[in-house]
C-alpha cells in the first residue's frame, strides 16, 4: 500500500515525518529556508498554500532529481491567523480566543519537482470547549503549545480542548494523509 518515489520533506517536522511515513517506503528530511511573512491583504487560504509551495521549491532547487513535499498549517479565526506562538503570553491569549470557539485550520501541501508543481489546501473546523486560564497555563508549561500552531497540538495534550472536529484530523496534525496520497499518486504518474 505504500507508495515508492525518489522523495524529500521539505520540514524537520516530527508529526509530519511520522504521517508521511504511513504513506511512502522511504524519504529523506531537508529544512526549507524561506521567509514566512504574510504579504498584505493576502488571504489566510493564499498564505498558506504559497508558504507550502515556496518550501517545496526552496529545497526542490537543492534536489532537482526528487520530489520534495512542502506543508504548512495555520491557524485561523475570523479574519486573524495564528502561527506558533512567540512566548507564553502569545500563547495564552491565542488559546484565550479560541476557547469556546470554531476555529478553522488550514494545511496546504505542495508537490514540486524541477517545473512541475502540484497542490492542495484543506480546511477544517475545530471547535475548542471553553477553557480556564489555570488550564491554559498549566498546558503552555508543558511545553507542547511552544511549536505548535495556534498554540495546542490536537494529537497531545491539546486534544483534551477539541469537543468537535469536521475535516481532515491528519491535516489539523499537520499533513492531510488522503490529499497528500493522491499528490503522491499524480506524481507517480507524471515521473
Amino acid at each position: 500500500m505504500k507508495l515508492s518515489l525518489p522523495l524529500v520533506l521539505a520540514s524537520q517536522s516530527p508529526r509530519r515525518r511520522e504521517l508521511l511515513g504511513q504513506l511512502v517506503t522511504h524519504f529523506e528530511q531537508r529544512s526549507a529556508d524561506i521567509d514566512e511573512v504574510r504579504q498584505p491583504d493576502e488571504s489566510p487560504a493564499s498564505y498558506v498554500a504559497r508558504l507550502a509551495q515556496e518550501k517545496a521549491q526552496a529545497v526542490a532547487q537543492l534536489e532537482p532529481n526528487k520530489w520534495v513535499l512542502g506543508a504548512d498549517t495555520i491557524v485561523v479565526l475570523g479574519a486573524r491567523i495564528f502561527e506558533k506562538p512567540q512566548d507564553e503570553a502569545d500563547c495564552l491569549a491565542t488559546l484565550s480566543l479560541l476557547s469556546g470557539q470554531t476555529h478553522q485550520v488550514m494545511t496546504a501541501v505542495a508537490l514540486c519537482k524541477g517545473n512541475q508543481l502540484l497542490h492542495q489546501t484543506v480546511s477544517s473546523n475545530v471547535t475548542f470547549r471553553p477553557l480556564s486560564t489555570s488550564e491554559m497555563v498549566a498546558y503552555w508549561q508543558t511545553g507542547e503549545p511552544a511549536d505548535k500552531a495556534g498554540g495546542y497540538g490536537i494529537q497531545g495534550l491539546g486534544g483534551c480542548f477539541v469537543s468537535h472536529l469536521s475535516g481532515s484530523y491528519s491535516a489539523v496534525v499537520g499533513l492531510p494523509l488522503c490529499q497528500t496520497q493522491q499528490l503522491l499518486q499524480a506524481a507517480i504518474k507524471e515521473s
